[in-house]
């Protein structure tokens, strides 16, 4: 008896224009057909999958797909051929559209959009019922009601898209809030570098001589404290007059989130991997859209390797090692209590490196999407609107714009000369500040600035003969300076 995967459903989006590939499993040497609107592959479950591969189409809808074996069929209604894109990431990627600033307007006004959404189920494939739920799952259309809980930048992302298009948008929410990079690969990818086994080798260490009842035992504690805490946080928070963190763990106990390092844990390495990114692969997509970064500020240095690496193995598992993968540049950010580490300056500088060295993404720079004390900023919509623009840039070739960056510095005369990659002149919005000027001491100290169509002069007078300069290095400022006349922010940078 075979089975098809949970990612085929009624009301599916499967992607135009590439071979579709459509999967499942069952007993070995079965024979498999599956036609679609006239085509027709067949295949054999060989060591308990199958995978058959039908030609590529052009849009469509209304199509209807009929899976055979063994005597026996199943059949998929309402089936759209559009784009499929997979918003991947952590939280500000699963923030949901009824949350969002706009989502009220787009939930009461887009009746008749033409976008589906696919939800990965949120459950750790060691949980008892993980089969049963992923399998409960499927593709959903749009209405006030469903959509809801989608990915309000992968909706309204998919939205623009399918107006400028013309066809219907699928997105594949496969994101979890509060996780790493390291949560969405695989061991052999993490094993590869020193560097990316950050928290790999914690995860190898907290398992270290357990057995399976003890790892489940330890965690089931966790999971026990961490409700009671955070019930007892809650309250402390709804009651407490000025309410601050130091206050809330005097109050509350020790906060042990993210707890142990097992396989139980969501937040642990390869877990995600495992348990979501593996059911929706080898879904045939049109790329990758990823908002994440955040997570991974307590190891900065390492991120461009982490990302880099996660990049290559999701291109490898869908054979496909130009499949296009469309990164969110962390918007400023930083909590009242909270010291400027800097940290997340190194994240944002690692993104715009993954965006230059690997071929095929795009960079939404969101360095103006911030809000100060939430890390959660809730207008979703011009970080959509950034990806869209990437999209239409670097993948479908069709206007939009690269990012705003900095493409070269030299120092003369006691300034530091910058070359943008501009194709317009820029210009100031709000106050000059955010550019900083150091000499051989490596102090910083801040710059005055002028503008001269795409380039820049930075100068100060306390820095006569400077060697380096670096715009909005900070983990959070209200001040964002300089843009185009595309409306783009000049991304932050460092350069000696």
């Amino acid at each position: 008896m075979i089975t098809v995967s949970p990612m085929f459903s009624d009301h599916m989006v499967l992607q135009r224009n590439k071979l579709i590939s459509v999967f499942g499993s069952g007993e070995s040497g079965e024979e498999v057909t599956v036609a679609l609107g006239g085509d027709t592959a067949k295949t054999r479950v060989r060591g308990g999958k199958w995978l058959a591969v039908l030609p590529a189409r052009e849009a469509g809808e209304g199509l209807e797909m009929t899976v055979t074996a063994g005597g026996s069929s199943r059949t998929f209604i309402d089936i759209a051929v559009g784009e499929v894109w997979l918003a991947g990431g952590q939280s500000n990627m699963e923030y949901e559209l009824q949350n969002c600033t706009t989502g009220k307007a787009h939930l009461e006004n887009d009746a008749g959009v033409k976008v589906r959404f696919y939800y990965v189920q949120k459950i750790v494939n060691k949980e008892p019922g993980y089969t049963e739920k992923i399998t409960n799952n499927g593709w959903q259309l749009f209405g006030s009601e469903n959509a809801k809980c989608w990915s309000a930048v992968g909706y309204i992302y998919s939205k623009r898209l399918s107006e400028k298009l013309g066809c219907t948008v699928g997105v594949i929410g496969c994101n979890w809030g509060g996780t790493k990079a390291s949560h969405w690969m695989s061991a052999e990818s993490l094993e590869k570098d020193t560097d990316m086994r950050f928290d790999y080798d914690k995860y190898l260490a907290a398992m270290a001589g357990k057995t399976e009842e003890e790892m489940t035992r330890e965690y089931r504690e966790y999971e026990t404290y961490n409700n009671e805490w955070n019930k007892r946080s809650a309250d402390y928070y709804t009651n407490t007059p000025d309410a601050d963190w130091d206050g809330c763990l005097r109050v509350c106990g020790e906060c042990r989130y993210p707890g142990p390092p097992l396989p139980l844990n969501p937040f642990s390495p390869t877990t995600l991997y495992n348990s979501m990114i593996k059911v929706v692969c080898p879904y045939t997509l049109a790329g990758f859209l990823y908002y994440q970064g955040e997570s991974d500020d307590d190891n900065p240095q390492n991120y461009y390797k982490l990302l880099r690496g996660l990049i290559e193995l999701w291109r490898t598992d869908w054979g496909d090692e130009s499949l296009p993968f469309l990164i969110v540049q962390l918007p400023m950010h930083r909590y009242s209590g909270d010291s400027d580490r800097k940290n997340w300056c190194i994240i944002r500088e690692a993104q715009e490196k993954a965006y230059r060295t690997i071929k095929n993404t795009g960079l939404a720079v969101a360095i103006d999407c911030g809000e100060f004390n939430e890390i959660h900023p809730k207008d979703k919509e011009v970080v959509a609107e950034r990806l869209y623009d990437q999209a239409l840039f670097h993948v479908y070739h069709n206007g939009g714009n690269a990012p705003l960056l900095c493409s070269s510095v030299h120092f003369a005369g006691g300034a530091a000369l910058i070359e943008t990659n501009s194709a317009s002149a820029l210009e100031v919005r709000g106050s000059k500040a955010g550019f900083e000027l150091a000499g051989d001491d490596g102090e910083y100290h801040p710059a005055d600035f002028t503008l001269n169509g795409s380039c820049i002069t930075v100068s100060s007078p306390e820095v006569p003969d400077p060697v380096s300069v670096r715009y909005l290095w900070t983990n959070y400022s209200s001040d964002i300076p300089v843009y185009n006349a595309a409306g783009q922010p000049l991304a932050p940078f460092r350069r000696a």
